[in-house]
């Protein structure tokens, strides 16, 4: 099942995706409203999907058209959580453009982007270049959990799962050097798009099977699988739990494979009008345009 977060006649509310038309819920009298005008509210009420199919006949059908589509959480309530260097062949290019030598790392490395920087599917990315001139593409599997938890172990972490969207990370590369940390050049205003869909766990057979890319005005710049994590989405999960309690809702960034821009020869930077598309097998296409 595709969920989506929709405005439709300047409402915002739940949507299932349905071909060339989304079903609205909470636009059926027979429902009960408060989970399907809210994200966040049906992850943790939980989702029957089966029952949901069955009885989607009365649902509202709108034509897609007729909908802007949020990120599937438009406003996470914590932040979202990030893999650096969780593709070997990034890990190598990251090292050779400062000098050293690539290898994978032995611990997760994880930084996080603030709520706010949350935009959805088509929505614009701000262009300020006296905030940031070196815009870096970083196409990546989104994972949002559907049941928290402390200490969970890799054999059952994906149980833990929700469901699937499309993240970019984009990263503001010259704030990231002037400040020596990540933190910053990621939360930038715009700087996560994600979306266009939520797809549910139970679509996708292994997350560790999806061919992932990104393309830039049309040209691909990133071309892997997911298969290449160095740490595994269980892994993941079974590493952020460690040592604090994950919760229902939370958004995971899994990584980027090699390709970025900031890497290449001559450096390559995001610029007005530059529409990216990052795509992930069986999730979705994640458009945005970057604007002045």
């Amino acid at each position: 099942m595709k969920l989506g977060t929709c405005q439709y006649q300047h409402q915002t509310y739940v949507c299932i995706a349905a071909g060339d038309q989304v079903l609205i819920p909470a636009l059926d009298p027979s429902v009960e409203q408060s989970p399907w005008r809210d994200m966040l509210t049906l992850i943790e009420r939980g989702i029957d999907y089966a029952a949901v199919a069955a009885n989607a006949t009365p649902f509202m059908r709108v034509p897609a058209t007729a909908i802007t589509l949020l990120a599937p959480i438009p406003r996470p309530r914590k932040n979202v959580m990030c893999l650096g260097l969780n593709y070997l062949e990034h890990a190598e290019e990251t090292a050779n453009q400062i000098g050293r030598t690539g290898k994978a790392p032995q611990y997760p490395i994880v930084f996080t982007k603030c709520p706010t920087s949350v935009i959805g599917h088509e929505a614009p990315v701000p262009f300020d270049p006296e905030t940031c001139s070196q815009l870096d593409w970083e196409v990546e599997l989104g994972v949002i959990l559907g049941k928290g938890g402390k200490k969970i172990t890799r054999e059952n972490a994906l149980a833990h799962v929700f469901g699937y969207t499309v993240i970019n990370d984009l990263s503001a590369r010259d704030i990231q050097l002037n400040h020596k940390q990540y933190f910053l050049g990621k939360s930038i205003d715009g700087g996560c798009p994600m979306g266009p869909w939520l797809v549910t766990a139970d679509e996708i057979t292994d997350p560790q099977a999806l061919a992932i890319s990104c393309r830039v005005n049309g040209v691909t710049k990133q071309a892997s699988s997911t298969r290449q994590m160095i740490f595994d989405v269980a892994s993941i999960i079974e590493w952020l739990s460690r040592g604090m309690t994950l919760e229902a809702g939370d958004v995971i960034a899994t990584g980027t494979p090699s390709g970025v821009g900031f890497v290449r020869e001559p450096p390559e930077y995001l610029q007005p009008g530059d529409v990216v598309e990052c795509e992930v097998q069986d999730v979705g296409v994640l458009r945005n345009r970057i604007v002045a």
